[in-house]
């Protein structure tokens, strides 16, 4: 690809500058690698900055340490190591080639061919160099596959795949993320054909593959052919019998409301608001308990009545969670939205309940203003009488839409 970077703003960093000039002294070479360089030739922003060098790790670390700069040996077994340098991490790899490979972890042997290192990643769009003067290398003649956006396997597509199994999931997350179209037909097949071996990785690097897809500005279609294939049911079993048709309505109004990509919540679009099932889909894939207490809210919270008027939805909010309700109405409103198109009565109950997820959002949970040593205080014994007392109070302050002072409720 003869071509030369544009608008590549990332290239002028000096630190990066730096680190290219270190490494490429002395007959050594050293470019920017994969993604940075993809972004930028279509136009997508560049987040991470990768670097390869025909140095060997041990001398990237000495020569990085004698200009005090400050290298972590990330993976230094496969030639990887991180410089920190002006307060980012730059990934710097040893050129390679994989010699051998069981699904899940390879065995790499070093060297100084970079059409070699170039064979041994997985899609034609990752397999692209640049130098500090932003000329790119193109081993593989990847400018047609760029140019089309197409996601296509290095080679075999599925011996790509069984060198390691996590490919076939990262073949649907970067067709979601820069995929036009329809999936590369062979690459769809060899996922197809070895979809089964994905059971044979961890759940917590299927989870991760799963979260970076459903950030995709829009996922849909990467989903959509993923469950056509099979492959959506190995790793997420519980969409099976509730699908993704949700997914597009619910990115839509997250463009149109501003909501903002959020892909726990596009997760829910795709599986039952079942507590039984989000139990088990948390332990299953190891979520972060974080992450597993929010689908557990948000399966356990009620529908509020697009009726109910906001001092009694304020009520709601209070007794349950608001952020659980929020997931609910966020989802809901998408549903009305979409069938509001076609149906005058759901295109009015939208209005309504967008009027409340407004509230919702906005709302703060008041603090109720008596304790249980308020009324030790007055007299009350500790015990069962006492926290009966306090719900009771509780209750009122409640009912009088969060109104009534601490006095009024200890002298009540």
């Amino acid at each position: 690809m003869s071509v030369q970077l544009l608008n590549a703003d990332w290239l002028e960093n000096p630190e990066l500058q730096q680190l290219l000039n270190l490494l490429g002294q002395n007959g050594e070479e050293a470019r920017i690698n994969g993604g940075a360089v993809r972004n930028s030739l279509l136009g997508e922003p560049v987040a991470d900055i990768d670097l390869s060098t025909t140095m060997l790790p041990e001398q990237v670390i000495e020569k990085l340490e004698s200009e005090n700069i400050k290298v972590v040996p990330t993976g230094i077994d496969h030639g990887t190591v991180t410089a920190v340098s002006g307060g980012k991490g730059y990934e710097i790899t040893t050129l390679r080639a994989d010699i051998e490979t069981d699904g899940r972890h390879a065995v790499v042997r070093f060297g100084r061919d970079w059409l070699e290192d170039a064979r041994r990643r997985d899609f034609t769009i990752n397999a692209l160099y640049a130098d500090g003067a932003g000329r790119v290398y193109d081993p593989l003649q990847a400018k047609n596959d760029i140019e089309s956006r197409i996601v296509r396997f290095i080679g075999n597509a599925e011996d790509r795949v069984k060198e390691d199994h996590l490919r076939i999931l990262r073949f649907f997350r970067f067709f979601a993320w820069y995929g036009s179209g329809a999936p590369d037909r062979e690459g769809l097949k060899a996922c197809v054909r070895t979809r089964q071996s994905l059971d044979n990785l961890s759940v917590e690097r299927i989870w991760n593959e799963l979260r970076k897809l459903l950030a995709a500005p829009d996922p849909a279609r990467a989903l959509l052919w993923m469950r056509q294939s099979g492959v959506l049911n190995v790793v997420l079993p519980e969409s099976e019998k509730w699908g993704v048709d949700a997914l597009p309505r619910l990115i839509q109004a997250e463009k149109e409301l501003d909501w903002g990509i959020d892909p726990l919540r596009r997760l829910m679009a795709i599986i039952p608001p079942q507590r039984k099932v989000v139990d088990a889909l948390g332990e299953r894939l190891k979520l972060s308990n974080t992450n597993r207490e929010r689908l557990i809210v948000w399966a356990d919270s009620p529908l509020p009545n697009i009726d109910m008027n906001k001092k009694d939805l304020a009520k709601l909010l209070y007794r349950s969670s608001r952020d659980g309700i929020v997931d609910v109405m966020q989802l809901e409103l998408a549903r009305l939205r979409e069938s509001g198109a076609h149906n005058n009565d759901d295109l009015i109950s939208a209005s309504k309940l967008n009027e409340l997820l407004d509230f919702a959002n906005q709302w703060k949970k008041p603090k109720f203003p008596v304790k249980g040593r308020d009324l030790v205080d007055a007299g009350v014994k500790p015990g069962k009488q006492l926290g009966q007392i306090l719900t009771t109070l509780e209750n009122r302050w409640i009912d009088s839409d969060f109104s009534l002072a601490k006095k009024t409720l200890m002298d009540s």
